[in-house]
């Protein structure tokens, strides 16, 4: 078989442009752990906090809740996010979670969870009287009586911080739901009254908050532990008063229009100087500038309510383009074919661009179509058509192996580059971070760093097959290592702690390997000495930021002060391995893992000839996928979804590997046996 033809590249461009990466990268690490200037927070001490359940942002309009719209002209007004420790969140989760600053009830949180028990009323650390009004048993109007208004009255007039339960909003199929709408609508209106009317300029700082999105008879019933948060409730309705006019945020999101329920409490205890017990979540609410933030709120809200639902026919109708080159590229009387094989392969290499695309499709509000799974899957397909273009259209094409390396590299750095802004498009975008489940609201979560990986590793297998020395290959090895590196763990960017302790050890052993030199134990015992000794300097210096801007990061060194390190660690092997257990579909995904690992690192003992032909033709590759395979199960070893990183790295494989192997030959054309000299990353 003829060797495939080789691009020339000019040296000098190879020594040097890695190094340029390399210096503007490490600059941009050390700019994004600097503290920023600080605004000043409201001096104003909460004094009112008004709760439901279910009230969502689609149910707040001046015709049906004129006391609530009120409310929500004079305030900050942002979606909050209420999982707890079970599947399904309930009032009473939320209740506990706003007194204490950990979600869900502790007696029920499984021991993993990381909450206290017995639970500790955080409400306690405030310099004032507490006093509790609950409205939400009222058969009739829930109205409060003459007795409670007057004491919400007298409580303001003090000291005192007060907290209305002002009922619960039932499900969107429950007919009795608009009556209790206006029932909830007439409470607060009320409340407010008492507090000195929602247009007075007596009204204390007040907080609205529904901590959950369901309030139900029997909450034994739905609140059941899981491996993950739920994904099937909405996102809930939070209001502050201090921050009229603007979209609410905080340091537990950094997104805009989106808290979370556990920064209630810190909202409340910062409004009064006092320090929480505990290293708790949740971060005090801000506010951040915004034409129409209530606007802002309800696209957050419908977005993460629609884009599970509208994701798989959209992420789904663009993939079954790669099941079509699947069928054209394996099965011999097709690839066989040269024409036909070529449309096999454009196909598959173009199959991952979609999830690429999908990373930025919240830049259009496809949730405000009229069919939603529609827009999405427009907004989808155009997006992919453009990037498809460059893979296949540039002078790449003329390499075999070129398009899928471009198409590698765009996943790679589309990714990478939507964490390095500040992950602005990941909520309400499939594979993004979702509002709804709660994981984490920014930066790299671990299904997009094993899409990172994965894509980066294929683009160097391509690169391999046109740089043809070994001092090119490992240059480049240590800048590609270097962009992901970088961008993963940066504070201000990806800001993922397992991503480095998998990136270095990667990266490094593949330099080790396209260098010719023989990887031995004290290189692998200094790689991953060297990645914790990175990622736990990078943590400190997060660290040094004031606490409303830390990261995971920078909260990690927190726990190591407060000696929570092994709960930390117990914590986070527990979900992995309840993830991995708990979901049968995921236990397949790691069988298959595993099997798809030891095939590709022994194509000659199981017969795959056309792989084997491939580490002939171009022997690197058989060292970037002996690198793939250790950092594949090193992600999982050090993540807490370790799962659905290898899930991600498997699915872009499955698609990008068939892609550039070499055609099948007749066994007529076979004059001997697959072999001859390779290096020694080459399989025996």
């Amino acid at each position: 078989m003829p060797h495939l033809p080789v691009l020339s590249l000019p040296a000098r461009r190879l020594r040097v442009l890695p190094g340029a990466v390399l210096a503007a990268l490490f600059g941009a690490l050390l700019l994004g752990t600097t503290p920023p200037a600080q605004a000043d927070g409201p001096e104003d001490p909460v004094r009112l906090v008004i709760t439901t359940a279910g009230l969502g942002w689609e149910d707040i309009s001046a015709e049906a809740t004129p006391n609530l719209q009120c409310l929500a002209d004079r305030s900050g007004a942002g979606a909050m996010n209420t999982t707890s420790s079970t599947v399904v969140s309930t009032e009473r989760q939320g209740l506990e979670t706003l007194h204490t600053g950990y979600r869900g009830l502790a007696e029920k949180a499984p021991r993993t969870a990381g909450i206290p028990t017995p639970p500790t009323d955080q409400w306690q650390q405030l310099p004032v009287e507490t006093v509790e009004v609950d409205a939400g048993d009222r058969e009739a109007t829930g109205e409060l009586s003459a007795q409670e208004t007057t004491a919400v009255a007298d409580a303001l007039a003090g000291d005192a911080i007060v907290q209305v339960d002002a009922g619960s909003v039932p499900d969107h199929d429950n007919p009795d739901r608009a009556q209790d709408l206006a029932a909830l609508d007439e409470t607060v209106g009320r409340v407010l009254e008492a507090a000195g009317g929602c247009d007075g300029e007596a009204l204390p700082r007040t907080l609205l908050v529904s901590v959950a999105a369901t309030d139900p008879p029997d909450p034994d019933e739905m609140e059941k532990t899981g491996a993950v948060a739920s994904r099937t409730v909405g996102l809930q309705v939070a209001l502050d008063s201090a921050f009229p006019g603007q979209a609410l945020t905080s340091g537990a999101t950094k997104q805009n229009g989106v808290v979370v329920l556990t920064d209630v409490l810190p909202t409340i205890l910062a409004s009064y100087g006092a320090e929480p017990d505990g290293n708790i979540p949740g971060q005090p609410f801000r506010g951040i500038d915004h034409g129409d933030p209530q606007q802002l709120a309800l696209d957050r809200s419908l977005a993460a309510a629609e884009v599970d639902a509208a994701t798989m026919p959209a992420l789904g109708s663009w993939f079954a383009l790669g099941v079509i080159g699947l069928v054209l590229v394996l099965v011999p009387g097709f690839a066989r074919r040269p024409r036909v094989a070529a449309v096999g392969r454009a196909l598959l290499a173009i199959t991952p661009l979609a999830l690429a695309a999908a990373l930025f499709a919240s830049a259009v509000p496809w949730w405000r179509a009229e069919n939603d799974a529609l827009a999405l899957t427009g907004v989808i397909w155009a997006g992919s058509a453009i990037l498809a273009a460059i893979s296949l259209a540039g002078p790449w094409r003329r390499h075999r192996l070129g398009p899928a390396g471009v198409s590698a590299a765009l996943v790679a750095l589309l990714i990478l580059g939507e964490s390095a802004t500040g992950s602005r498009f990941q909520l309400g975008s499939p594979l993004g971070a979702q509002p709804i489940s709660g994981g984490r609201f920014y930066g790299l979560s671990n299904h997009l760093f094993g899409m990172v990986l994965a894509a980066a590793m294929m683009a160097l297998l391509c690169l391999f097959a046109v740089v043809a020395t070994s001092r090119a290959r490992v240059v480049w090895t240590l800048a590609v290592g270097a962009v992901v590196a970088v961008v993963c763990v940066a504070p201000s960017m990806g800001a993922d702690f397992g991503s480095m302790l998998t990136t270095i050890p990667t990266f490094g052993l593949l330099a080790l390997l396209v260098s010719g030199i023989r990887p031995r134990l004290w290189h692998v015992l200094a790689l991953g000495a060297g990645s914790v000794v990175a990622v736990l300097g990078v943590s400190f210096l997060d660290w040094l930021r004031p606490a409303e801007e830390r990261t995971h990061l920078g909260r990690f060194i927190d726990e190591l002060i407060s000696g929570e390190l092994f709960s930390v660690v117990v914590r986070k092997l527990a979900q992995n391995i309840g993830m991995t257990t708990g979901y049968w579909s995921l236990a397949i995904l790691m069988i298959l893992a595993v099997i798809a690992s030891v095939a590709i690192l022994m194509p000659r003992r199981i017969g795959w000839r056309r792989l084997a032909e491939l580490d002939t033709l171009h022997p690197a590759s058989y060292a970037v996928r002996v690198a793939l395979v250790a950092g594949t199960w090193l992600g999982y070893a050090v993540n807490d979804t370790g799962p659905v990183l290898v899930a991600a790295i498997l699915g872009i494989w499955i698609a990008y590997l068939p892609a550039v192997l070499p055609d099948p030959t007749l066994p007529s054309e076979r004059d001997e046996p697959v072999g001859g000299d390779v290096t020694a990353a080459t399989p025996r």
